[in-house]
């Protein structure tokens, strides 16, 4: 058994129906709305439901309930029970049933009503400690690693080749394919313009696009590569790199086309 299993078996509290376990969180976790923390915990859980991306749990305790209005929605999930809603307001900023939390256990789950839910995007900022975390909450057994490669790099779109490297970044992304990150130098910038498309993940950072404009007689492809101006500590070394979609180039790596 790997190690993250083993930790995971001696972390985690599953419940008997054997579809929700929580586990300790022990960073700090902040939630701003309206200006406001409205949560400011070191003691959340991670919550992880089959299926599911997990969620912070944050104690009441932590939870500034001032800014919070009791609303008579009612939801049930099979696994967890009944959960009841609340209105987040912060002088005249308002999210509508943005805040849930369980009053009462079911028989084979597990005790959830030391704790309440947000709703991840209507709140205007979460962080990890000082660092500000984008999309979801960050699953603690997803690793990212980024290491440098001699391995021959060939992007074609097309016929045209328009990047051609042998300093690659590999990124390694748990269950996840290898990305092949291209240093901007080798890439041909002739063929690409500024996309105003933007995406996040709470592994890696913000991304910005290009889209492929290519010689007089190639078909336009919008948002062809992406590259992370500034990265998180997770995926440094590969700033300013350049990463291509497989289902819209073809990539060929030391000889060998990578299948999409």
């Amino acid at each position: 058994m790997s190690t993250a299993l083993t930790h995971a078996a001696k972390a985690q509290q599953s419940a008997e129906n054997g579809r929700i376990s929580i586990e300790p969180n022990h960073k700090r976790i902040r939630v701003f709305f309206g200006g406001q923390a409205v949560a400011d915990t070191t003691c959340a859980v991670y919550l992880f439901e089959k299926g599911l991306l997990p969620v912070y749990y944050i104690p009441r305790e932590d939870v500034n309930f001032d800014f919070l209005r009791p609303i008579g929605a009612t939801t049930t999930c099979p696994w967890k029970g009944e959960a009841r809603y609340w209105d987040l307001l912060v002088d005249d900023h308002c999210a509508e049933q943005s805040v849930w939390g369980y009053d009462e256990p079911l028989a084979d789950s597990l005790d959830l009503s030391p704790y309440v839910a947000f709703q991840w995007n209507k709140m205007d900022a979460w962080y990890e400690e000082d660092q500000q975390v984008f999309v979801h909450a960050r699953d603690p057994y997803v690793r990212v690693d980024v290491l440098p490669s001699s391995r021959h790099v060939e992007v074609y779109m097309g016929d045209t080749l328009v990047a051609d490297t042998v300093r690659p970044r590999l990124l390694f992304e748990t269950s996840l394919p290898v990305r092949y990150y291209i240093p901007r130098i080798d890439v041909r910038p002739e063929f690409f313009t500024k996309s105003d498309t933007r995406t996040s993940c709470p592994y890696k950072g913000t991304a910005s696009y290009l889209s492929f404009t290519g010689p007089d007689d190639s078909e336009a492809v919008k948002d062809a590569t992406w590259y992370y101006p500034f990265t998180t500590a997770e995926a440094s070394g590969i700033d300013d790199h350049l990463s291509f979609h497989p289902d819209r180039v073809r990539i060929v790596v030391d000889g060998k086309v990578l299948e999409n």
